[in-house]
Order: structure tokens, then sequence, then C-alpha cells
């Protein structure tokens, strides 16, 4: 095995962790997102602006961008504009303008404009980060997970679409590790996902994995030591923008569901686990309620749920729970789930020797 680069992209933070098992060390950070802190550099740039890059995890950045239409002009280029809606159009509506990359690079240098760059890998901060940990900038393997809706068909929602996807793939096999991709071979549909493992082709690392960040959380809530000896159990990992819920039978899913966690209360999630663990959750009601989405292959029971274990920056939400939750702390650190998901997806998918996630 040896040296590992796990980065975790949200909303709110950048989870990093660096792992050496055959030196038995982890070093660990949780940073500014890449949206955060791009979204701080657009609204410090003057003037017009002129971005390119690739997309990325719009939000604030998107925010940004349009506000400044209100008084300059921006252009973007059409690999970094998807970043703002995958409808150009919708794009063009507010107010951005939209060239080929290549008219993009030269406004760059037109001094009437600000040069912004978009993309969730910014390989030289990573390495001033790195670096700062006193270990060398080079790994064997690289993983990275983010949020990633996928390009629908115009007759579908991007939510149901990104569930489908997580269907069919769980359908075939329910293992949360199978849905890791290597850089080669992410799926055409997971845009988002390709443009990260296009970008992180440029860290050093012998090889590069992604994978969405709710089946990374699924996966390294799993490995937290109190779940150890459980068979039947359910994890919820509580982020800033969005929140999971799982049910799993030793290793594999038995269901989920996803919400945007400004949108679910404590009571709506306490009767979504109860209802998950009996395999009563309904995909298309989740819909309708502004939820991603539910998928459920078996019910494990709720009274047979033998822990529930929750991590997550907001899990503080779930304090005062009815519900016997416990909380977790994947790799000993809460804000490391995900990172600790991607460490067991590539262990697994090159059946490295066990790693003891304490």
């Amino acid at each position: 095995m040896s040296r590992f680069l796990l980065l975790d992209i949200g909303a709110g933070t950048l989870d990093i962790l660096y792992a050496d098992t055959e030196a038995d060390l982890q070093y660990k950070a949780v940073v500014k997102s890449p949206v955060r802190y791009l979204a701080e550099q657009a609204a410090a740039l003057p003037g017009n602006l002129a971005v390119t890059g690739c997309e990325m995890g719009g939000g604030q950045v998107s925010s940004v961008l349009k506000e400044r239409t209100r008084t300059a002009e921006v252009v973007m280029s059409l690999s970094a504009a998807s970043t703002v809606h995958h409808n150009l159009d919708r794009v063009k509506s507010a107010g951005i303008h939209i060239v080929t990359d290549a008219e993009a690079e030269v406004l760059q240098q037109d001094p009437n404009y600000s040069a912004l760059h978009l993309g969730d890998v910014d390989v030289e901060r990573l390495r001033t980060i790195v670096e700062g940990f006193g270990v060398p900038f080079e790994f064997d393997y690289a993983g990275l997970c983010a949020q990633d809706h996928g390009v629908a068909p115009a007759s579908m929602s991007h939510l149901d679409y990104r569930h489908n996807l997580f269907r069919a793939a769980l359908d075939e096999n329910p293992h949360p590790h199978e849905l890791l991709h290597s850089a080669g071979e992410v799926p055409a549909a997971m845009n988002r996902l390709t443009a990260i493992a296009k970008s992180a082709k440029a860290l050093p690392a012998r090889e590069v994995y992604v994978m969405d960040s709710g089946m990374a959380a699924i996966l390294g809530a799993s490995m937290d030591p109190l779940r150890r000896g459980k068979e039947k159990i359910l994890v919820l990992d509580v982020a800033t923008s969005h929140t999971v819920g799982a049910a799993l039978i030793q290793d594999e899913i038995a269901g989920f569901f996803e919400y945007h966690t400004v949108d679910i209360t404590l009571e709506r999630l306490e009767a979504l686990l109860q209802a998950l663990a009996e395999g009563k959750l309904d995909h298309r009601q989740v819909l309708s309620e502004g939820g991603h989405g539910a998928y459920i292959r078996q019910a494990i029971g709720y009274a047979d749920a033998e822990i529930i274990l929750a991590t997550g920056p907001k899990r503080k939400l779930v304090a005062d729970s009815r519900l016997p939750i416990v909380f977790g702390a994947p790799g000993g650190d809460n804000m490391m789930t995900g990172t600790v998901g991607l460490l067991e997806a590539i262990r697994r998918r090159n059946g490295l020797d066990p790693i003891l996630h304490i």
C-alpha cells in the first residue's frame, strides 16, 4: 500500500487525509471548500470577469458571478459555464456571456478583464497544504469525492436521474465501494466527477480514483469502530449541503435516502430513518417533498438495527433525537467520514491489506 491522498470536496469544507499505511501515519486538514475559496476570490476581483476552467460545484461561485452581471460584464468559457447551469440558455439568461475556451483565455490577458479559473482541484493549493504536513507531495493513490447530479435528459429531473444511476449500479452490486471509479472509467453522465478526474491527473499520484461523496460517506461511516461486530446498521451523514442516510447489512447497502440539509427537520429525519429500516420509503414521495430521492433494496427492520451512527459537520441536528443515535468518528475524526470511505474503497478495489479505521 503506502501513501494515499484522500480529498472530500464539500460545499463548506475540503477535508484532506494523508495516510501512509507502511509508516502507520495519518495527517489531516479541514479547510475552506473550493467553491467558497473561489467565490471569495471572484467577489474580490474588480470589474469585468473572464472565467475559464471546468465545471465545479456551483453554489456561492454561481451567485457571485450572477451578481456581478448587474454592474459589469461576465464572460465564461464553454467548459466553465456548466458550473452555473447545465442548460446554457439559463446561464445566458442570467446575463453571462459564453465564448469558446480559447476566446476566454485570450480575454484573460486583456487588462479590461479580471481573470478567474474555476475547478474543484487546485493542485498548488493542495501542494501547500500537504507539504505543510511535512511530507512529500507524491502519492501511490489519490482519491477524491464530490456530489455529482449528472447531466439528465431534458425530460427528467437531475435528482431523479442521479438516483437512477445509483439504482442501476446497486441493483447489480450493492457494495458502496463498487461506486468508486478510476480516473479513466468515470461514467460519461457524471460530468462533475469527470472534470475532477481530469484535473486530478495533474496530481503526482500513480493511480487516481473518484467517487460520489454520498456513497463515500456511507462507506466511511460504516467503518467507524463503534460499528464493529454489528451486522445490521443505520448510518447518517449530516453534511453542510446534503444529508444522506443508509441502511446496511454487513457491507451491503440495503437502502439510502438523500436530502438537502437545509430542507430537513429532526422530526422528518427520524421518520426517514425508521421508514428506511422498514423498507417503506418511496422515491417519488421523497422527491415531491424536495428531497433527492430514496432507494430501497431490502428492509433490515428498525427493531433489528443494532446501531444508528451519525457523522458530519451538521450532526448537531440530531443531538436531541428521541432515537438512540450515537456520534461516530471514523478514522478518529468526525470530519474524515468521506475520506475514510475513499480510503476503504480504494483498499477494497485493489485488494490491499485491511486497515483499522480508529
